[in-house]
């Protein structure tokens, strides 16, 4: 048995061959047996020692590494240790059980990264890059309907059990979400009903028939744009609340400590948001439907002369109330998907201040793209029944 002991710069010597050597006489050894090489790795490998390792060492190939010498070993030590010895740490010998779990750790925990594209890929890297975006859609999508299936369970048990309803942050929530979006929302949802009537006064006055701007703001109004503009105004203001809140009780391990004490996130953090949206956009739909038509009826008085009673005789006449109660079937269910989603990337954030960006964000587009196919959904679903 022939042993090549390697030694790095030492504390305050040098040596002119390379291996490891710290100012504890912390060390390696190579060692050939049955014509096999053994990495004997000796001494302590913790953060303290280790960044004396030469990164340039080359050691050739290795067919094993020994760790029954090794004194304390700590991740870092165990990483510096997978790194230098590579693809011999598959045949690991020795007794130190904590070098053996930590080694396996290192070479076990792998970071997925997709390769890197370049502009002008070939047609098998758009296609890569389609197939990677479709999994992660697909896989999200799984997800999402999971979460939804445990709140919806959460849900509909504390209904039967109405004295585990937390009451006190289920009304805080309808306040900050319901009532306080309630002045924004009818602001702008006055204002793009004096649009939509300005739209229909200059496209009908060419036929000569700009008394039918009445019916174009009554039916748009009740039946799309008073719920979609809730829902929008809901995604960007109260899901993304929503998502920071969770997030940062995340990232202060506020939810960990809530489970630890035998409390469910669901029960004391989903299920309230959800009932406190499911409650309130109804509402602030109906009040957003109410201040849009205003706002054509603005239109009407000072630019067609059309006062506010023929607007409200010719809405109740020739506008059928079933276009109100289409628009306000869908509100409930928008309600529920902000505060869904909302909550869902708040549980997802990470311990970092990109990771709580990041999911605040995805939030407020998962929620808009949502309501968007939703109500397309819902548009040919009543169109079918001919409503």
């Amino acid at each position: 048995m022939r042993d090549l002991n390697l030694h790095l710069l030492g504390f305050r010597r040098k040596s002119t061959r390379k291996g490891l050597m710290s100012k504890d006489d912390t060390m390696f050894t190579v060692r050939e047996e049955d014509g096999a090489r053994i990495l004997c790795a000796q001494g302590d490998w913790t953060v303290m020692t280790v960044h004396k390792v030469d990164r340039d060492t080359e050691l050739g190939a290795l067919d094993g590494v020994d760790v029954t010498a090794i004194g304390d070993i700590d991740t870092a030590g165990a990483l510096v240790l997978s790194r230098l010895a590579g693809p011999a740490l598959e045949h690991l010998s020795g007794t130190h059980e904590s070098a053996r779990q930590l080694i396996s750790l290192m070479t076990q925990t792998d970071i997925a990264c997709d390769p890197p594209s370049l502009p002008g890929g070939s047609l098998m890297d758009l296609l890569e890059r389609t197939g990677r975006s479709s999994i992660r859609l697909w896989n999200e999508s799984v997800e999402t309907l999971a979460f939804l299936g445990e709140a919806l369970s959460t849900c509909t048990r504390l209904i039967f059990q109405p004295r585990r309803l937390r009451w006190t942050p289920m009304v805080a929530v309808m306040e900050e979400a319901g009532l306080d979006a309630l002045p924004i929302v009818a602001f702008l949802s006055f204002f793009v009903g004096m649009v939509v009537a300005f739209i229909g006064a200059t496209s009908l006055s060419e036929f000569g028939a700009t008394i039918f701007t009445v019916e174009l703001v009554g039916i748009s109004m009740m039946r799309e744009f008073g719920v979609i503009l809730t829902a929008i105004i809901l995604s960007g203001r109260t899901n993304s609340a929503f998502t920071a809140q969770i997030g940062a009780m995340r990232m202060r391990q506020e939810v960990d400590a809530m489970t630890t004490l035998g409390l469910s996130p669901m029960e004391v953090l989903v299920a309230p948001r959800i009932f406190a949206m499911v409650v309130m956009t109804p509402f602030l739909s109906f009040i957003s439907t109410l201040s849009g038509m205003a706002g054509g009826m603005l239109v009407g008085w000072l630019a067609l002369d059309i006062s506010p009673v023929v607007f409200t005789a010719r809405i109740q006449d020739y506008v059928p109330v079933s276009n109100f109660w289409v628009g306000l079937s869908k509100a409930p269910i928008f309600g529920l998907i902000v505060a869904l989603i909302g909550c869902r990337q708040g549980l997802l954030v990470g311990g970092s201040v990109q990771s709580l960006g990041k999911h605040t964000t995805t939030s407020v587009v998962q929620a808009i793209f949502s309501i968007i196919v939703i109500d397309a959904v819902f548009a040919i679903f009543y169109m079918e029944l001919g409503l």
